[in-house]
């Protein structure tokens, strides 16, 4: 079901645009030099956004003070309208029954992009496993 969920959400629910949006803010990231950080937590985003079914976000063990102040700067230039384009879009998409699940795929991105340093992108399997935190 995952799979079919995600090969819908690539093609109706706005993954692949998604993907591409975030691919190239991480360019303009990686150019910059200075916002490499943001370039690679971009990247993270963009396979997120690319395949949310199955997938969820853990924190990171050990990450410091540097990911919290990078978040804050995130959230100031980029965040705060990225995680808002994720609830208008998932808001829109549950106005319909088929687009439930890609509302709420939509909703679950919101975190990652209002707040996406110091955390991994994990499957949903793997939350079994010894030592890995639940977000």
């Amino acid at each position: 079901m995952r799979f079919l969920l995600n090969v819908l959400w690539l093609i109706f629910g706005g993954g692949l645009v998604l993907a591409i949006g975030y691919g190239v803010a991480a360019l303009v990231c990686f150019l910059l030099v200075v916002t490499i950080p943001f370039g690679v937590a971009s990247l993270r985003l963009a396979v997120y956004s690319l395949w949310p079914f199955g997938r969820t976000l853990v924190p990171k063990p050990g990450v410091g003070l540097g990911s919290g102040l990078g978040n804050v700067l995130w959230v100031v230039l980029a965040g705060w309208w990225l995680a808002l384009s994720h609830v208008v879009a998932g808001v829109t998409l549950c106005l319909t029954i088929i687009g439930i699940p890609f509302g709420v795929a939509n909703f679950k991105l919101v975190p990652a992009a209002f707040w996406p340093l110091g955390r991994e992108v994990v499957e949903v399997d793997d939350l079994r496993r010894p030592g890995v935190a639940p977000a």
